[in-house]
């Protein structure tokens, strides 16, 4: 885990928040756009899952694994529970869900680099 990573997730997090926030204030339903916007952030918390449970595995630093491991589901579980929500509630505060989630994922990716650096301890 390195600050490009935990930056890069929190930033492409706050852009699909931005797209959601866009669809909330034109009372847009759910679409596909948005759809597939969380979808890419999934694939790259996904990989960020896969990649920070070698790291761990692999370093030697102090950090409290179950916490990291924790965190690092945490994020891979928000987004999908937030497209169903989202797509459940037919007002427009569906993607206001949505937008919630994504600033939560953005927090979560800067204290997981936290977490990672043992600034936390």
């Amino acid at each position: 885990m390195n600050d490009p990573v935990a930056y890069g997730i929190a930033i492409l997090a706050v852009l699909v928040a931005v797209f959601a926030g866009w669809h909330t204030l034109r009372r847009r339903e759910f679409g596909n756009p948005l759809f597939y916007a969380v979808c890419v952030l999934e694939i790259v918390l996904l990989a960020l899952l896969v990649g920070g449970s070698i790291a761990l595995g692999r370093t030697s630093r102090d950090v409290d694994g179950v916490l990291f491991i924790s965190y690092l589901v945490t994020m891979v579980v928000i987004p999908p529970a937030a497209v169903v929500w989202g797509i459940a509630e037919k007002s427009r505060w569906g993607t206001g869900v949505v937008v919630v989630a994504m600033l939560t994922i953005a927090a979560l990716s800067v204290r997981l680099l936290g977490i990672w650096k043992g600034a936390y301890a």
